[in-house]
């Protein structure tokens, strides 16, 4: 059964205006009214939105470049049920931490206990107000992993990464690193413990050039590691089997 104002209005003006995009949003919602004033919402706060009323064509947007910062999903959508998309995600390796935040009419704690159960991070029922969401969104992007800070930085771990100045720094001490690591880095540093593999790696870092090998992303990543490393320190960088590498403090 869908909702009527499942978003509620605030008097206040809770909008920044456009400006850099500041997260990606995969939006999974089968009520079209809702679903453009959701994309309208986040819009006005600088998020860059994806929207799908399916179900297993979320699956497939959550794994796509360029890849979302978080998921808002709806219980009741087409194809595959919104808890169901949950399940789905967390059991992959490289959407398993993908901050996943429902948004649904069904206020029972038994439903609200299954979808926390399912995988899901937060849990917000309709009606609600554009503050709220917002609010609760960057607080799931802040938990989730390093955010770009004022002045352009990343951050994880001990690691941090000046954009500004093309800087990056391990443990206090400057680390020197050629442009594709440089680059690796920096996607690594904007997707925290999500896994990927060589293919997606290559076409998010190199362009998904046709003449290059795969095993060129291996010879980066080996650079990597031993640019980034300080003894006594955990790797940072690493390789899950059969699936690619990630950026962990449980390498």
């Amino acid at each position: 059964m869908k909702r009527g104002h499942a978003l509620a209005m605030d008097s206040r003006a809770p909008f920044g205006g456009a400006g850099p995009v500041t997260g990606r949003v995969l939006l999974v919602e089968d009520d079209p009214a809702l679903a453009g004033l959701l994309k309208w919402t986040l819009e006005r706060e600088a998020f860059h939105v994806t929207h799908t009323a399916n179900g297993m064509a979320a699956l497939a947007l959550a794994a796509a470049e360029p890849l979302p910062d978080i998921v808002l999903l709806d219980w009741m959508i087409e194809g595959l049920a919104g808890i169901e998309v949950c399940r789905r995600l967390r059991r992959r390796p490289e959407t398993a931490r993908l901050p996943i935040l429902f948004l649904t009419g069904r206020i029972c704690e038994e439903d609200r206990v299954r979808a926390l159960d399912g995988g899901a991070d937060d849990y917000v029922t309709k009606p609600f107000t554009p503050r709220e969401l917002v609010a609760r969104i960057r607080a799931l992007l802040r938990r989730a992993g390093p955010a770009a800070a004022a002045g352009g930085a990343l951050r994880f771990a001990d690691l941090e990464m000046d954009l500004t100045a093309h800087k990056v720094r391990r443990a206090g001490r400057a680390v020197a690193l050629g442009p594709v690591e440089f680059r690796l880095l920096r996607h690594f540093l904007k997707h925290p413990t999500r896994v990927f593999s060589r293919e997606r790696l290559l076409a998010a870092v190199w362009g998904g050039e046709r003449d290059i090998a795969l095993r060129t992303v291996d010879v980066h990543i080996r650079r990597l590691r031993i640019a980034i490393h300080v003894d006594g320190r955990p790797g940072l960088v690493r390789t899950v089997r059969s699936a690619g590498y990630s950026l962990d403090d449980d390498a």
